[in-house]
């Protein structure tokens, strides 16, 4: 209605004025023509002509013709229609981006192990497309919604930070079906050049009896296997960490080792005898490790300066018992924590074990399930080991060592009998402990492992 009143006062002629109503009979747009116009007027910057048709309205670079009215309507139309079609279009809605998630405060990149997903491949919501590889824990990189992968922006063995775009994917199933078989096609023109391109290779063989004449001539150096016959693999960011911890821990600590060996013929006896009865109560197996971090966990509490750790020119001692242990897996080694392992009953500890066990084998075990622990228990015995002396896990003081159950012939009562023996092991910073709390924390090991009721009378 605005409008029409001021194309009245402009005085415009009767064909623009019938030309403005079929236009606004067919556009519809009676309710918001004047904000349009308005709209228009900004953008468009409408002046009043300076021409013959000094009462009508048009664009500042108009001439200033008779058919103004008529561009600057027309011009109009085409600004409305634009505004109207814009919020329909979508160039970008139908296309998400997954990213490398947050991976652990004290993590700040990590490389792009594998792609689970190929260009192509229908994903759902949350599933995992790619996985990181970082010093600690494996992560999934999941899809942020269902469709279609469109294509991966970074490589495997890139390395790659949190937040970073790993992939596109289109919620528009049919509209990546349709280019993803075209990329495979494509690949496979590239694919045949190939076979021309090793046939130089079998022409350079016969070069091959030129070589021999040097190597004779200096016959003094070393003859080295040929290169062909080795394989370079980039170190796994794990197997990397594994490897700056450890020598850390040599060049940090004074490590030193103690032994004993304990004798398992009570341990033993008591799990024959209890097994089945223990697996119908609790659902877990009951195993040797069990008794050994509750062996473990009396000998921390008779020997606090085992469970305490060096700070600068301080000592912090521990009040509680968190105890990692040591866990090898395809990917390298992983050391959970079993925490309140003090509190922990029998049971408890099978099934902690049993359940960090196989989120290491896995790969699910998160950062958190191994952070912390104030000591360490690896069973080499697992893998036949029969003696070792194992590496501290900084920034603990101290690490038990048990190994392979032999048996051997002992004296007992004066008489030379087959006994299911076992060595055990404690490495620990002779910094902080000395060897006579050493000593005395493998000594209790032995006691309670060897006499289990200890444990129930506590002495």
């Amino acid at each position: 209605m605005m409008l029409r009143a001021v194309i009245r006062r402009a005085g415009g002629s009767s064909a623009s004025s019938s030309g403005l109503g079929k236009w606004l009979q067919s556009s519809r747009v009676a309710s918001s023509s004047a904000q349009s116009f308005h709209s228009l007027s900004a953008t468009q910057t409408l002046v009043p002509c300076t021409g013959n048709h000094a009462r009508s309205f048009h664009h500042r670079s108009c001439p200033g013709c008779s058919e103004c009215s008529r561009t600057v309507f027309s011009s109009f139309q085409a600004t409305t229609k634009q505004r109207w079609v814009r919020p329909y279009s979508s160039d970008t809605g139908d296309v998400v981006e997954a990213v490398v998630p947050h991976m652990g405060e004290s993590i700040t990149d990590g490389t792009l192990a594998t792609f689970l997903k190929k260009p192509g491949d229908r994903v759902e919501a949350d599933e995992a497309i790619a996985q990181i590889e970082t010093d600690k824990v494996t992560i999934d990189i999941a899809s942020p919604a269902t469709g279609v992968i469109q294509e991966f922006l970074v490589k495997e063995g890139d390395t790659v930070e949190p937040g970073n775009k790993v992939a596109i994917i289109s919620t528009s199933a049919d509209a990546v079906s349709h280019v993803a078989p075209s990329e495979k096609v494509a690949e496979k023109p590239a694919a045949k050049p190939s076979p021309p391109a090793e046939a130089p290779k079998v022409a350079e063989k016969p070069k091959a009896p030129s070589t021999p004449p040097p190597t004779k001539q200096s016959a003094k150096e070393p003859q080295l296997p040929p290169k062909d016959r080795e394989r370079r693999v980039p170190m796994t960011r794990l197997r990397k960490r594994v490897a700056t911890r450890l020598k850390d821990s040599q060049n940090t600590f004074a490590l030193l080792t103690t032994f004993n060996e304990v004798d398992m013929t009570n341990l033993m006896k008591l799990r024959s005898q209890y097994k089945d009865a223990f697996f119908e109560k609790h659902g877990v197996k009951l195993g040797l490790m069990s008794g050994f971090i509750k062996a473990a966990v009396s000998a921390l509490q008779h020997q606090p300066v085992v469970n305490a750790v060096i700070d600068g020119d301080d000592i912090i001692y521990r009040d509680y018992v968190d105890i990692s242990i040591a866990v090898g897996t395809s990917k390298g080694l992983v050391v959970p924590v079993i925490r309140g392992a003090d509190q922990m009953n029998f049971a408890d500890i099978e099934k902690t074990i049993n359940s960090l066990a196989k989120k290491a084998n896995e790969g699910t075990i998160s950062i958190d399930e191994m952070a912390g622990g104030s000591f360490t228990v690896s069973n080499g015995g697992v893998y036949g080991s029969l003696i070792s002396t194992p590496i501290i896990n900084p920034p603990q003081s101290a690490i038990l060592g048990m190994h392979s159950i032999v048996q051997r012939p002992m004296v007992v009562g004066g008489s030379v009998v087959p006994r299911p023996m076992m060595y055990v092991a404690l490495t620990y910073d002779h910094r902080l402990i000395d060897g006579r709390e050493a000593v005395y924390f493998l000594r209790r090991i032995k006691d309670v492992v060897e006499d289990p009721q200890r444990l129930l009378l506590d002495i």
